[in-house]
């Protein structure tokens, strides 16, 4: 399963030096897949550290954290000899040994011409960090084009990567897409989808169903394990309540999050505050923060914690634990379930780096998206999951905030390739909003 990280480890490879590479994010998202089976195909020998399957590997950082010292441990729990030159370590799920977290900082500053990569799924918790010492990427559930990788279908992706606006290339995409609502993108469910394709339909999407239910059943047990001083009943109250506060939008966009009624005798911000921020520190749950008024850069300055959105991390889990099925997303009525749209749409910003996102609102209009472009302009992003694209809310904005360019994403095929202004673009297309963005007029 190819993913869009790969060729930032493999650049890292062919560095001279090298801090030692870490991803994160949240569990089965891939990540010791892409270091073992892809990053590991470039080596002849790779040696894997997994301390949650095997907690005694811990006794190689016991005593001294001198990279040789390290090694020669190594070589005594495993059996395999090991080239600190040459052969790759992968310390996977570092989190749950502190001593091999800290001993990063040694591989950095006395061994930068080791290879050594590290994984973690809850690296925002832990209390210490080597800030400095790490190459840090994080590592999300497959995004669209990932997902139209998976699928192996060379026409479509060639299509796709070369932006095509075509009807048979739209008509194609939009099927994806609708798909990729229902599968997310979680590389198991992915998999599982493609790899019956050739079954029937029902027995298809109840294989997928069944992956996303293992899954979500797999995040609630971990609240309870990793939660630490945090209520795992809250988390997983603020967890649940994420899907069902989104649901309750239909044609409108995604409202603030309301604490009241979410749990017992909590009704305020900071009665909440711990579990967001466990579950956002943990890449479960993502955060918008709307900001009113003629929005400046830096968007941060604007926001205000104890406002937010909350979406969750995979769109494919949410409609699962909506109960929402394969066949209501593919029908036509399914267009004006926006909050859907708007959740992929976000998933797609933070695959790119723009996580926490913004938002606007004032009075009755409201942008579901707000991002500046890379001299300080702010420029608006309106989510239309359907075919109607009619947008009042733009037009408030364009009145009260005269943006040098607005872009409208929709399920139609858009505006032409030669409109620099006001852009309408595909849904399945905000893979390129950087570039949109980066365009000169």
């Amino acid at each position: 399963m190819r993913r869009a990280l790969l060729a930032k480890v493999i650049d890292w490879k062919k560095k001279k030096n090298r801090k030692p590479f870490l991803i994160d994010g949240a569990r089965q998202t891939g990540k010791t897949y892409l270091l073992q089976e892809l990053l590991g195909s470039e080596f002849e020998r790779v040696v894997r550290l997994d301390f949650l399957e095997r907690p005694e590997l811990a006794e190689a950082f016991a005593g001294s954290l001198n990279p040789d010292d390290i090694i020669t441990n190594v070589e005594l729990l495993t059996e395999e000899p090991f080239d600190l030159s040459r052969d790759l370590l992968i310390l996977d799920e570092i989190g749950e040994c502190p001593r091999a977290v800290t001993s990063l900082k040694y591989f950095a500053e006395k061994a930068p011409q080791a290879f050594v990569a590290a994984s973690g799924s809850n690296m925002g918790l832990l209390t210490s960090f080597p800030v400095g010492k790490v190459e840090q990427h994080n590592l999300r559930p497959l995004s669209f084009k990932e997902f139209l990788w998976a699928s192996e279908e060379k026409a479509l992706i060639k299509a796709y990567e070369q932006q095509s606006r075509s009807p048979a290339a739209h008509s194609k995409l939009l099927e994806k897409l609708t798909d990729y609502y229902f599968v997310g993108g979680m590389p198991e469910a992915v998999s599982t989808w493609f790899e019956n394709a050739d079954t029937n339909a029902v027995e298809r999407v109840q294989s997928v169903s069944s992956v996303h239910e293992n899954l979500i059943q797999g995040y609630v047990r971990d609240f309870g394990k990793y939660s630490g001083k945090v209520d795992a009943q809250l988390i997983e109250s603020v967890f649940r309540s994420i899907p069902a506060q989104l649901s309750a939008v239909r044609d409108e966009s995604v409202k603030r999050f309301k604490f009241k009624g979410v749990y017992q005798r909590k009704s305020r911000y900071a009665d909440f505050e711990s579990a967001i921020t466990w579950l956002h520190k943990c890449r479960l749950a993502l955060k918008n923060h709307p900001v009113d008024g003629s929005p400046r850069t830096p968007l941060a300055a604007y926001q205000k914690e104890n406002t937010v959105k909350l979406f969750l991390f995979d769109v494919g889990l949410l409609n699962q634990m909506l109960g929402t099925s394969y066949l209501e997303i593919k029908q036509q009525s399914y267009e004006y379930k926006g909050y859907i749209a708007e959740n992929y749409v976000q998933q797609e910003l933070a695959a790119q780096g723009i996580e926490p996102s913004f938002s606007w609102g004032d009075a009755r209009a409201e942008i579901e998206f707000i991002v500046s472009d890379s001299i300080g302009r702010v420029i608006p992003i309106e989510v239309k999951s359907g075919v109607r694209t009619r947008a009042k809310s733009l037009q408030s904005y364009i009145t009260k905030c005269q943006p040098h360019r607005t872009i409208k994403l929709t399920a139609t095929q858009a505006s032409p390739i030669t409109e620099k202004v006001n852009l309408v673009v595909p849904l399945y297309f905000t893979e390129y909003l950087q570039q949109y963005l980066a365009e000169d007029i």
